[in-house]
Parts: C-alpha cells; structure tokens; sequence
C-alpha cells in the first residue's frame, strides 16, 4: 500500500509555486514535518500552563507571597513547545529554508523527516500535558507549605526528562537519518 501511495505522488508530478519553481513532494512532507513536530507540542505546553495557571490563580489567591516560587513550576511544562520548535528549526535548516534555497527532496526524504519529526511531537504533547497536572499537584503541596517548593520543581523536572530524549531522538534522526 505505500508502494502504491509513493507512485501516486511520484506520477503526482510537482506543484508550481508563486514564484514559478517546481515544489516537490519530498519538500512539502518536510514543511509538514517542520510544522508537524511544533505543533503538538505547542499545543500540550499550552494545556500544561494552563492547568498550572489555574492551581496558581488558587493558591496566590490565598497565600500571595508564595506567588514567585510557583510560577516557576507553572513555566515548566512550556519547555515541550521550545523543544518542538527547535525540530521545526533544525527541519528547516536541514531542508535549506534559511539560506534561501530549498534542497531537491525525494518523498522518501520528506517522509523521513516526519518520523523524525514524530517523537518529540508525541512524547512532547503527552510530557506537557501530564507535567502540567504534576505541576499543579506540586503548586498544591507548595501552597500548603511553601518550603516545598524545591521538592515541587524536582517532582516536575522528572517528567521532563522524557521531553528531553524526545528532542534528543528527533534531533538525531532529522540531523543524522535524512542524507540529502
């Protein structure tokens, strides 16, 4: 079956773009990869900061002072979104976006890059989403007894660590597993 879905967009031919220059399938999968490896995990920092925010709102609410240390736990889950944007960025560099000229890309180039492109996408959403319920857990227990906040950012921090090789395994099959 993905023999045949590569013949059709081989047969597909190319795509004109505004500037007259033929657009090949290879690149557009890799600006789908770029956009592909943001996106998801944009959209779970944004979840996590949010359930941060609202733990925050209650708990500054009735202990103001503490407010600094946790907006700290808060932040973290917004890391994931970075991350995602640096495959996007490394993506575009790779494919030759930043120096003007975009490389001549197989589709199975551009195919390689979205599974580049997949883990940080879903271990990133996934790490966002459930650091931020971590984190409103944490903001909590700080907000009962504010010298635990180191205890908070470390019970964080250790969901964060997936996040990590999620960038770390998409960056090394976008720099290292595409040959153009």
């Amino acid at each position: 079956m993905l023999t045949s879905l590569l013949a059709f967009f081989e047969d597909a031919g190319t795509i004109v773009t505004t500037a007259a220059e033929p657009m090949q399938w290879g690149a557009i999968f890799a600006f789908l990869a770029a956009a592909l490896a943001f996106i998801p995990a944009g959209i779970g920092s944004t979840i996590g900061v949010t359930l941060g925010g609202q733990a925050v709102a209650g708990v500054a609410a009735e202990k103001p002072d503490v407010y600094p240390k946790l907006q700290v736990i808060q932040l973290l889950p917004a890391t994931q979104g970075i991350y995602g944007f640096i495959i996007a960025f490394v993506i575009c560099l790779r494919i030759g976006v930043l120096g003007g000229t975009i490389a001549a890309l197989t589709i199975e180039q551009g195919l390689q890059y979205i599974a580049g492109a997949l883990p940080i996408a879903i271990v990133g959403y996934f790490s966002a989403v459930f650091q931020g319920k971590v984190g409103a857990s944490a903001i909590a227990m700080v907000g009962k007894n504010p010298d635990m906040s180191g205890k908070g950012i470390a019970m964080v921090a250790v969901v964060e660590t997936y996040a990590i090789f999620g960038l770390l395994v998409s960056f090394l099959m976008v720099w290292l597993g595409v040959a153009i």
